[in-house]
């Protein structure tokens, strides 16, 4: 889905104060839910680390390169480490393991992403993939979402938080975009990490005091290699596919044209081939996301250039203070 602009809102005409009242009680519903598992669930202890990278409110926040981040830096320590996600979109619902053959119909495509850096479970049940991945040999687990999941215990929850959007209006969805209650949220959290879209960017004063006496750790996504020269022709399948066009364009990127999808969509070979006849049009090369990159048909991936993206994180200092006994603990698992 995509999501609807009053999210984004907290006063006045925009903020559409009667659509909120109206979804208040269904709002209430999904809070209750949310925090009703967490009472009556108990959750397993897999016997090793895991690290949850995880948010707050519906769309994307930059988890994924976190989550890379994370797998590259234990893997360097020697750690025999594992990402673990529920492979959103796929038809597989595990516990497997990632393999060359998985496209994304089949186990989702940050699966696939996460699987290019350490090996991948893919699991409906976090508990049921943390056994198969530590029966097979891990000693940590990276887990790529699940910061509202309560079936498996977590030694390390980092929450990703869009610099730019925030909480957004600050309301359980549907009312907004909060998965619950914020302050459930971020009483789970053992640090926070801001995504902000530029290095020099402000962080909004509301959101500052939303997260004081959080440990707050700031982070940008940074090209992972040049854009390509060019007239270029956009397009995107996530959380907020703006954030994918305005970077391009702030590094360089001749932008002739962009088209938004919903996110994790999952493209047919007649939108790609309209995109193609788009482009040439404008005599531009379609460019797009690592993440809809796995999404595209194979027969039509020649031709469309892909843009990677990093994490750097300002405060790396901070985190690395947070990881030090969990690959201790994952060592002398």
């Amino acid at each position: 889905m995509r999501p609807p602009e009053f999210w984004n809102h907290r006063h006045g005409r925009d903020a559409a104060p009667m659509i909120r009242t109206l979804l208040s009680p269904f709002a209430w519903i999904y809070g209750w839910a949310a925090a009703r598992r967490f009472k009556t669930t108990e959750s397993y202890d897999a016997g090793v680390p895991v690290i949850c990278v995880g948010n707050a409110t519906m769309g994307g926040t930059g988890k994924t390169p976190v989550a890379i981040y994370l797998l590259n830096s234990l893997r360097r320590m020697n750690v025999p480490v594992v990402g673990l996600t529920r492979g959103y979109g796929g038809t597989e619902k595990g516990p497997i393991p990632v393999q060359k053959r998985h496209t994304s119909n089949d186990v989702g495509d940050e699966p696939l992403l996460l699987a290019r850096h350490a090996p991948v479970w893919v699991a409906a049940g976090r508990d049921d993939g943390a056994r198969a991945a530590v029966s097979h040999g891990a000693k940590a687990i990276i887990m790529d979402d699940g910061h509202q999941n309560p079936l498996l215990q977590k030694t390390l929850s980092l929450l990703v938080v869009d610099a730019e959007t925030g909480f957004g209006n600050g309301a359980v969805f549907p009312a907004g975009p909060l998965r619950e209650k914020l302050s459930d949220a971020l009483d789970r959290a053992d640090a926070i990490i801001l995504m902000k879209p530029a290095p020099d960017f402000d962080i909004d004063d509301h959101l500052a005091k939303q997260l004081e006496g959080q440990v707050v750790i700031p982070a940008y996504l940074a090209p992972a290699a040049k854009v390509p020269n060019g007239k270029l022709y956009a397009f995107a399948g996530i959380g907020r596919p703006n954030k994918f066009f305005d970077s391009l364009r702030r590094h360089g990127g001749d932008i002739v044209g962009e088209i938004p999808y919903a996110d994790h969509y999952k493209y047919k070979d007649g939108d790609i081939e309209q995109l193609f006849l788009l482009a040439s049009e404008l005599g531009a090369g379609l460019i797009t996301t690592e993440k809809d990159y796995v999404r595209l048909p194979k027969g039509y991936r020649k031709g469309v250039a892909v843009w990677p993206i990093k994490v750097v994180f300002e405060d790396e200092l901070t985190l690395r203070r947070l990881l030090h006994p969990i690959i201790e603990q994952a060592k002398n698992a």
